[in-house]
């Protein structure tokens, strides 16, 4: 009973994360939920629609020039290094996956070219790539401060933060529930914070956002856990957007933008339309295929088989997975890994029978001696997406991680999807 039951959620699971946006039935409209939840205390938010690659959506662009004029000579190219990760933080903080950071020299100049599949507002992009969100704590110089100039800065700054999140304002006052910054400090930062806060109670702490002032609080306690929020009127959107500054940390050398542009989807439309038809062709020929040579157990194989796409396309969106023509070969790969799973299982029921085993003894037997055989190729397969996810960058990544989700879903549905449906058409019989 309680086996059913998970197939059950499962394939609810998967009818709900892969039906469309809008879903019309005898005139009337079902729209599909998405995933805003809230773990521990971090939210967790998917619009469950697919995320696809620069080769079949395209995007942005950005090429910048990386200004090392007060580098010493021999760090240059560190310096740029440096740079380039934390602009690869801040892009994968943004939620671009599979974007492609990279550096240039030309003659003296050294170049960061920066490309974003899916991203439709490169204004928006630039703006986080480029600001350098340096966080200070300052406390009043005078009685009554109005400038910047009239207040002194602290020893506690955006180096002290160990991470910044988006937080919702639980206070029951008018601004419940809107968007605000969650601060938490490293433990230094955190002894400094519980200083300034334990010999200023009464008083104002000015917290500034690249020199523009952002809040001024009073303390009224002694703040010793090392947390602190900032609030500010956010948007959503703004305050994803300061997190994402916050956590990437500040560049360590100037860049300034040299071009931006908006580049196409490489392959075309035609092209991911043949290569949809031919995926789409080649996997009704493997369910013919396991009809035609196992008959009733090719049905069941081919049963688990739809269940093993929705369930990897629902994952996908979960994740989320960037689709690139390599991410889509990797999970056509496993489709058929799924198949030859079956294949392995069903071969060895066949053995089982010509040995004289009863039906449902020669199943059950099937399954268990034929779990070696599948457990060790895939194990094979997983280390090699493993690798290949480790050490590769941009499409080989993507390459890697849809083999890896579809060889660990394919393990569910061929062993316990198919097993269960076997013992259930087979249960009786003799």
């Amino acid at each position: 009973m309680r086996t059913r039951l998970l197939y059950i959620a499962v394939i609810l699971f998967c009818l709900i994360m892969n039906m469309p946006p809008v879903l019309s039935i005898a005139g009337r409209s079902f729209y599909r939920p998405n995933v805003n939840l809230n773990l521990l205390g971090r939210p967790f938010v998917r619009d469950l629609n697919f995320h696809l690659g620069l080769d079949l959506q395209g995007g942005t662009h950005l090429v910048y020039q990386v200004d090392t004029s007060k580098i010493p000579e021999g760090s240059q190219s560190q310096a740029v290094m440096s740079a380039k990760n934390n602009i690869e933080k801040r892009v994968n903080l943004l939620g671009v996956s599979e974007s492609l950071v990279q550096t240039s020299v030309v003659g003296k100049d050294y170049r960061l070219i920066i490309e974003l599949p899916g991203v439709k507002d490169v204004n928006q992009a630039i703006n986080i790539i480029g600001q350098t969100a340096q966080l200070e704590f300052r406390l009043p110089a005078v009685a009554t401060p109005s400038s910047i100039a009239d207040f002194s800065p602290t020893d506690l700054s955006g180096a002290d933060l160990r991470l910044a999140q988006v937080q919702f304002d639980s206070t029951a006052n008018q601004t419940a529930g809107a968007p605000t910054v969650g601060l938490e400090f490293t433990p230094q930062g955190a002894e400094k914070f519980a200083k300034i806060t334990r010999g200023n109670i009464g008083k104002i702490v000015a917290i500034f956002l690249d020199e523009q002032l952002l809040m001024a609080p009073v303390v009224q306690t002694e703040i010793s856990d090392g947390k602190a929020v900032i609030t500010g009127n956010f948007t959503l959107e703004q305050a994803k957007n300061l997190t994402i500054q916050l956590n990437a940390g500040a560049l360590p050398v100037p860049i300034k933008i040299i071009e931006q542009r908006n580049i196409g989807a490489t392959l075309g439309s035609q092209s991911i339309i043949k290569s949809l038809f031919a995926g789409v062709v080649g996997f009704v020929l493997i369910l013919l295929f396991m009809v035609a040579i196992y008959g009733v157990k090719g049905i069941l194989a081919d049963i688990a088989l739809v269940i093993y796409v929705f369930l990897s396309m629902a994952i996908f969106k979960l994740i989320p997975v960037t689709l690139t023509m390599a991410g889509i070969a990797g999970f056509i790969l496993s489709v058929g890994m799924a198949v030859d799973a079956n294949i392995l299982i069903f071969e060895r029921i066949k053995e089982e029978i010509r040995w004289g085993r009863p039906m449902r003894a020669a199943l059950e037997l099937g399954f268990h001696r034929a779990w070696t055989s599948v457990r060790d190729s895939n194990a094979s397969s997983l280390i090699t997406a493993l690798i290949l996810f480790w050490f590769g960058s941009g499409s080989v990544r993507g390459f890697a991680l849809t083999l890896t989700v579809g060889i660990l879903v394919s393990l569910f549905t061929s062993i316990t999807i198919t097993r269960s449906l076997v013992r259930t058409v087979y249960a009786n019989k003799k």
